[in-house]
């Protein structure tokens, strides 16, 4: 279904954890989907005014889970955004003197032992 397919790539975008001892956001992720769903809470009077509300639930449930899908392609994406930096830009994390003695090696340089 809609909801467990975004409910598993919302976790597999989470910093990964063991599951005897989930993240407080897992758990609150675990507790919106454990909800009750709209089809399973429907009721066997069919009278317009809860009509009315049932479809307000299902309107409320799917815009929960277009929420989820999305925010779980975002995370995904700021997830590859931040490897493509990291890859593309080795020497962000490096000090000055080991940058200065990188750029020197590429120039064919090798700057003195000190």
């Amino acid at each position: 279904t809609a909801a467990k397919t975004a409910y598993r790539s919302l976790l597999r975008e989470l910093p990964r954890r063991t599951l005897t001892s989930p993240t407080p956001l897992q758990h609150r992720i675990r507790d919106l989907y454990n909800q009750q769903t709209p089809t399973s809470s429907s009721s066997s009077s069919s009278s317009s005014g809860s009509q009315e509300a049932r479809e307000a639930t299902e309107d409320t449930y799917k815009r929960r889970i277009d929420q989820a899908t999305q925010f779980a392609t975002y995370a995904k994406a700021q997830r590859v955004y931040a490897e493509l930096v990291e890859r593309y830009n080795p020497g962000m994390t490096l000090d000055e003197e080991e940058r200065i003695r990188l750029t020197a090696r590429r120039v064919g340089l090798d700057l003195p032992v000190e």
